[in-house]
């Protein structure tokens, strides 16, 4: 029987990122069918259902409750959404996927460089053309509420399907709105970002829907997938420190660390080897330094956070 439904990019490099996360917090992934198979399982978890989905498919059924929980772009949330962050929340951004939403015009638009710069050129460009400049874009609402928050209304939306960054040069429309990682791809077709045209800063996030049906049992079985994806992020930022004897609470609490048991402690990997030597100096050495694998707590901070909006 399935408790949680969990959906992630069926290819390319989202796909091996995502395979690639859980694996680092302990679970690995097997698809079902083969290399064209549309289902998987996550070893170690037992009673969830893994789908594999196109980004955009996932965003769509997180926001509609088909899901429970999901890794898809916060561009899509956001431009699939009526409602953003009121029908889907992201749990944890994952550091991966990284893309902006940007407004992009050709490079001979010379007096464009600003979003006010655009309003004032809409109106001209109505008035020497005779219809409004036509923006193209898969991001539709997302671009409606950027261009209204920066008061642009003369335009008309085209949605491209296609390679969005070829519009402006084959005449399909004037401008784009699409996303970019490096910008290269907009440079080779002549376009430029406007200044202050970065609408979104993405990344690819594990996300939970707030309208699936979340069960007792759909509630636990997220429960044993975020404890250790949880664990692993605290072992990647934390060291563990074992002096030869116990710190007094006063000496924890200046140097800023956390009492993990009675006689280790933990502290930012940056300041590991630092605080180590301090330690032993102070007379309570010798110090061990070990960076774990995984570092559990009592609280479920990703989950108590979550449901706190569920």
């Amino acid at each position: 029987m399935t408790d949680l439904i969990l959906a992630i990019p069926s290819k390319g490099r989202l796909k091996e990122q995502s395979e690639a996360f859980f694996q680092s917090s302990g679970f690995k992934l097997s698809q079902k069918g083969g290399d064209r198979g549309y289902e998987a399982r996550l070893d170690g978890l037992e009673n969830v259902q893994v789908l594999l989905l196109s980004a955009r498919e996932i965003a769509q059924g997180l926001i509609d409750g088909a899901f429970h929980v999901g890794i898809t772009g916060e561009d899509l949330l956001h431009d699939l959404s009526e409602r953003p962050g009121e029908d889907a929340r992201v749990i944890k951004p994952l550091g991966f996927g990284f893309a902006d939403a940007v407004v992009a015009v050709p490079n001979a638009w010379l007096d464009v460089s600003k979003m006010a710069d655009l309003e004032a050129a809409a109106a001209l460009f109505r008035e020497r053309h005779g219809r409004r400049m036509k923006v193209a874009t898969k991001y539709m609402r997302l671009t409606r509420r950027f261009f209204a928050a920066n008061s642009v209304g003369e335009y008309r939306l085209v949605y491209s399907g296609g390679a969005t960054e070829a519009a402006p040069a084959s005449g399909a429309a004037d401008l784009i709105v699409d996303i970019t990682t490096s910008g290269a791809t907009l440079k080779a077709n002549g376009l430029k970002v406007i200044d202050d045209g970065v609408i979104l800063k993405s990344q690819a996030c594990l996300t939970g829907s707030l309208f699936a049906d979340w069960t007792d049992q759909a509630q636990a079985a997220l429960r044993g997938l975020l404890g250790p994806v949880e664990a692993r992020s605290a072992a990647v930022d934390l060291t563990l420190l074992g002096p030869a004897k116990p710190l007094p609470a006063k000496l924890v609490d200046t140097l800023g660390l956390s009492q993990y048991g009675p006689a280790s402690v933990t502290c930012p990997s940056a300041r590991a080897t630092e605080i180590a030597q301090m330690l032993t100096e102070q007379g309570y050495g010798p110090v061990s330094v070990q960076q774990p694998d995984f570092i559990f707590t009592e609280h479920l901070t990703l989950f108590e956070k979550f449901f706190s909006k569920v």
